[in-house]
């Protein structure tokens, strides 16, 4: 991206930004906890922290970033409608800001949304539209009528104040683990990893940021592959919070490019398989897109061994029907 600043002014901004958004939205949000895996640390031969993102408010780490984004705009905010698009969790933490704030707001989604996540939309009494097949035509619709309108657009990750506030949840890691050597993080947009990249490898360049991504839905992965950002068509995946396109323009792209070590991506049964393990070793319900960081350990594990490791969980909601599926297979 043109104008782009280097890596080590990269994670100075992003740092400098992190830590404005943690003493904004710190107010606001609950401290996550750590949990450390026993059954995970036992089999690898590790130390394997679980970052429990489904205990933020709104049930995951969006909130973070639409939060730190809309307290950023001052007044603002009373002076206008805003927009934004998703394919779920950011609308709810969307939702939940328009709520809180008294806003008025209206959330963009594709028709690809799992049912649960519209239920929860409907119960927050925020309007919403339903539109297109994947989260990239919401948010170019979303974008094309805050333009005409004179809306504020709220991107759900192509956006400095967005990935400053997922960037905190790397702030809070690097307060409550002395040592981290890995951290698996999901990856849609980028707005998570991007953040918590910049910041913990500003105080500790040697970490490892590894994204996860599912197999029929790797944007990212494959625009990194090819040095640039590719429009290739998403197929169905239980990991919906991470599923579509991105922005043409998008800021996380570079930020990824300069700051991710790795990706790996992931098959559905492998998916499966990690959602039912957090549930059955560590009694947590976590949504495809949230297991990713978990499976993706699982898939690399032998690369690793006395080291520090942290999965992001990064939401909690699993589709009743992707239950079923687990325990009927």
């Amino acid at each position: 991206m043109k104008d782009f600043p280097p890596e080590s002014q990269l994670k100075a901004h992003i740092t400098q930004l992190v830590e404005q958004a943690s003493a904004r939205i710190q107010p606001y949000l609950r401290l996550t906890p750590v949990e450390y895996s026993y059954y995970l640390s036992h089999i690898s031969q590790n130390h394997v922290y679980l970052k429990l993102e489904n205990f933020q408010l709104t049930g995951s780490f969006k909130i973070r970033g639409a939060l730190n984004k809309i307290l950023s705009l001052g007044d603002k905010i009373h002076q206008t409608k805003l927009l934004t698009a998703s394919s779920g969790n950011h609308g709810a933490a969307f939702a939940w800001c328009v709520r809180q704030f008294k806003l008025k707001g209206e959330i963009f989604l594709p028709q690809t949304v799992p049912t649960n996540k519209v239920e929860q939309l409907q119960l927050m009494g925020v309007s919403f539209r339903l539109t297109g097949n994947d989260c990239v035509i919401a948010e170019l619709q979303a974008k094309e009528e805050a333009r005409k309108k004179g809306y504020i657009f709220i991107s759900p990750y192509n956006d400095w104040q967005i990935i400053a506030g997922q960037g905190t949840i790397g702030l809070e890691l690097s307060q409550q683990i002395p040592a981290i050597e890995a951290v698996f993080v999901p990856v849609g947009g980028g707005g998570l990893i991007s953040g918590l990249a910049g910041y913990l490898k500003n105080h500790s360049p040697s970490v490892k940021i590894i994204g996860c991504q599912p197999e029929n839905s790797a944007v990212m992965y494959h625009s990194l592959q090819a040095g640039e950002i590719l429009d290739l068509p998403s197929h169905p995946t239980i990991s919906d919070g991470t599923a579509g396109g991105i922005d043409k323009e998008a800021l996380t792209f570079p930020i990824c490019q300069a700051l991710v070590d790795e990706f790996v991506l992931l098959k559905e049964e492998e998916i499966l398989a990690a959602v039912k393990l957090l549930l059955e070793k560590h009694h947590l319900l976590i949504e495809g897109a949230g297991a990713l960081s978990v499976a993706a350990f699982l898939k690399t594990q032998t690369q690793y061994k006395n080291q520090s490791i942290v999965l992001i969980l990064s939401g909690a909601r699993l589709s009743p029907d992707i239950l079923q599926k687990i325990y009927s297979a």
